[in-house]
């Protein structure tokens, strides 16, 4: 995973000079010296803390969260099989200007500061990495804005450990170290920007580059561009909500996708004090910022015409956002080969002029924000509009399940639906939940779309 640091000079706290210290001996030393300096190591635990950082991550239900504590060390850690009980670290987090406890629930050692996914936990390494419960009511990274996170968690550790030798390894200390960092994985993947169109409007923005790309930029590779449209609660000065709010834009930069599919990610954020001309201009679909939207698509696949494959331009969004999908498709219906419009509504006089885009659209049918049929400020919702494709002759493939189904369940009711829409040759599927099922709140549809492989493999099928 390639990582642009955050304020990452090293740094060492007063937790970092006299805290808990790792020591390491290993058995095939090179020489007798380095042997006898490893063995007192061992012996005494004293080694130094380097640095503290966090780490986040943005998920799917509940926004953007701390997930772990990486701590450096200047020595590697090796625990002989050994294993740290959550009991030997105590972490506080201060936000909002209130410090409570975080519940931590595994650590263990690491060659790089990140979160363990295998089953079989850790590596000798000289990090030690600390995981914290993401549903602690404290977790979180970020409310209207990413909250102030250096030095804002303290870790104390308060227990020895040992391997199962007998040797001492980890030494408690009385002093806490406080973090001076943050790593956002994927998140700091994505370059920040700025576009000023010809009338003068600017625009924040979000650039996932393909590492073939960055490794090789005179390349003549041609790559598909994904444009992400944010909703309401994300229009901010901030230029990272767009990211970190809801797990949109980050779904197609994680690695595991980008090694399928790699792809430029474009994610705009619309600015305050918010824009909205006329009764229904709700942020995408504001004269102002939908100028300056389609002039930054423009101007971006202009300077990268040698590697934007302009056969592959991708809308997603999500509640305004898939609002402001249906504008902009009906204004530039040659523009772009497919869509995921989630949560929105339109104008269902204009559908007939975007019969030819493949699109997968989901809603919720509960939703109380943007209500599955009657939508918002006299704009219907996604059921009304999905009629509207059908009065326009569009074959429209239609499904209903719960969205709260495990991950392996969800996928097979979606890969279902594409079979069916195959077999009548249906490029518009439509996804319906099924009352009471969406996690959290019935307007977050989203919640498994962008996790859905089903879903994003189908989008990356699609050409113009």
């Amino acid at each position: 995973m390639r990582r642009i640091t955050r304020r990452t000079a090293l740094a060492v706290t007063a937790g970092a000079v006299t805290a808990p210290a790792v020591g390491t001996a290993t058995a095939a030393a090179a020489d007798t010296t380095t042997a006898t300096s490893q063995g007192r190591q061992a012996t005494s635990g004293r080694n130094p803390v380097l640095r503290t950082d966090l780490v986040t991550r943005v998920t799917p239900r509940n926004n953007w969260l701390v997930t772990a504590v990486a701590i450096q060390y200047a020595q590697r850690i090796d625990l002989r099989g050994g294993v740290i009980p959550p009991s030997a670290f105590q972490v506080k987090a201060t936000v909002g200007g209130q410090t409570a406890a975080r519940t931590v629930t595994r650590v263990y050692s690491n060659a790089t500061p990140e979160v363990d996914g295998r089953s079989h936990l850790g590596r000798p390494g000289d990090r030690l990495i600390i995981e914290l419960d993401p549903n602690d009511s404290n977790a979180r990274a970020a409310g209207t804005d990413p909250l102030p996170l250096d030095r804002a968690y303290s870790v104390r550790h308060v227990e020895d450990v040992r391997t199962p030798g007998g040797e001492p390894v980890l030494k408690a200390g009385p002093f806490a170290a406080r973090n001076n960092g943050v790593i956002n994985p994927v998140v700091d993947d994505f370059s920040a920007g700025s576009f000023t169109d010809s009338a003068g409007f600017e625009l924040d923005f979000r650039l996932y580059q393909p590492e073939g790309y960055v490794r090789n930029p005179q390349t003549r590779k041609r790559y598909p561009l994904v444009v992400t449209l944010h909703g309401g609660g994300e229009v901010a000065d901030n230029n990272m909500t767009q990211l970190t709010s809801n797990r949109i834009a980050v779904t197609f930069a994680k690695p595991e996708r980008q090694r399928r599919n790699p792809a430029f990610v474009l994610s705009p954020q619309i600015p305050l004090p918010r824009p909205m001309d006329g009764p229904d201009g709700t942020d995408w679909t504001d004269a102002k910022v939908q100028a300056a939207l389609s002039e930054l698509i423009d101007t971006f696949m202009s300077e990268h015409a040698r590697n934007v494959d302009t056969a592959r331009l991708y809308l997603v969004g999500l509640s305004s956002g898939g609002r402001g999908i249906y504008s902009l498709l009906a204004k530039r219906p040659d523009v772009f080969a497919a869509a995921l419009p989630t949560a929105g509504w339109g104008d269902a006089a204009v559908m007939d002029r975007i019969t030819h885009i493949p699109m997968w659209a989901d809603h919720s049918v509960d939703d109380p924000v943007v209500p599955y049929r009657e939508g918002r400020f006299g704009k219907p919702g996604t059921w009304t509009l999905m009629n509207a494709l059908e009065t326009a002759g569009v074959r429209v493939t239609r499904g209903e399940w719960a969205n709260d189904l495990p991950k392996a369940q969800f996928e097979a009711r979606s890969r279902e639906l594409v079979r069916q829409a195959r077999a009548t040759r249906s490029h518009v599927l439509f996804t319906s939940y099924t009352a009471g099922t969406t996690p959290v709140n019935p307007h977050l549809s989203w919640a498994q779309t962008y996790e859905n492989d089903v879903v994003i493999d189908w989008l990356f099928e699609q050409a113009r």
